[in-house]
């Protein structure tokens, strides 16, 4: 089989078992649904005057960090931890199938979810909230979907080696996405957010994706919306990540 097919071919298992996987579903699609409907009900008429936007505008790129964030790191790290601690990740390993055909499918999968969120948010915001769709930026908005697939499913693979057991996964990724949820402006605008937290939040991925998002949803913004700022940060820990992964990963279970 070529290159292509092999990835294509874990690609399409990948997308099986994600999406006969009720959890997986309601946490990385219908989730970040029920986080827009609330927070735009809510908040959407108000206005931030710090970004001369209405509140609606401002939480569809943030529910959409949130929605890819969860369909890569969250997602990532604990598929690979349930898959390690099973056996079943040390069996894959000693099949004729590369390592890189296997970790394609698997960003692969989650590039598609991401893909599919940003659909269904966009037109969710536009329906509901009257939220403009950013076509002058579309360019801009694959960019940095691509760029974020990449960086924060090198970082599930990161932080899948720091958890030590499949009961662990669940709270250990919540616990490390959560907190930078609410300090990157996320849940809460950035301008009841003070300056210090903001500042400490765009050291951690998360932020710095949520801006280049804003950036191309932003009416204001002028030119092709391309924050190549923020994405270099989101590509460097993405590196990170990789370099981490590379040098500690482990396809054997810790216990048993």
């Amino acid at each position: 089989m070529s290159a292509a097919s092999l990835v294509f071919h874990q690609f399409r298992f990948e997308q099986k078992v994600f999406w006969r996987s009720p959890a997986a579903v309601f946490f990385t699609v219908m989730f970040p649904v029920i986080f827009l409907l609330l927070f735009a009900s809510l908040f959407g008429d108000q206005e931030i005057e710090s970004l001369g936007i209405d509140a609606a505008t401002y939480y569809v790129p943030g529910i959409i960090t949130l929605a890819v964030v969860s369909a890569t790191l969250v997602n990532v790290s604990m598929r690979m931890v349930e898959m390690r601690e099973s056996g079943r990740l040390k069996r894959m390993h000693g099949t004729p199938l590369p390592t890189w055909a296997y970790f394609g499918g698997r960003i692969g999968n989650s590039f598609v979810v991401s893909v599919l969120m940003v659909v269904i948010v966009t037109l969710l915001g536009r329906v509901l909230y009257g939220v403009e769709i950013p076509t002058e930026t579309i360019p801009a908005l694959l960019v940095t979907l691509i760029v974020g697939t990449f960086a924060f499913c090198s970082l599930g693979l990161a932080l899948s080696i720091a958890i030590p057991s499949e009961q662990a996964a669940p709270p250990i990724t919540n616990f490390t996405v959560l907190p930078l949820y609410f300090l990157s402006g996320v849940f809460v605008p950035e301008s009841e957010i003070p300056d210090g937290v903001l500042t400490f939040a765009s050291l951690f991925p998360i932020r710095p994706f949520f801006q280049a998002f804003l950036t191309a949803y932003d009416p204001l913004t002028q030119g092709a919306g391309f924050d190549w700022g923020h994405l270099a940060v989101v590509a460097a820990w993405g590196v990170a990540g990789i370099l981490i992964a590379m040098r500690f990963f482990r396809w054997s279970p810790r216990h048993g």
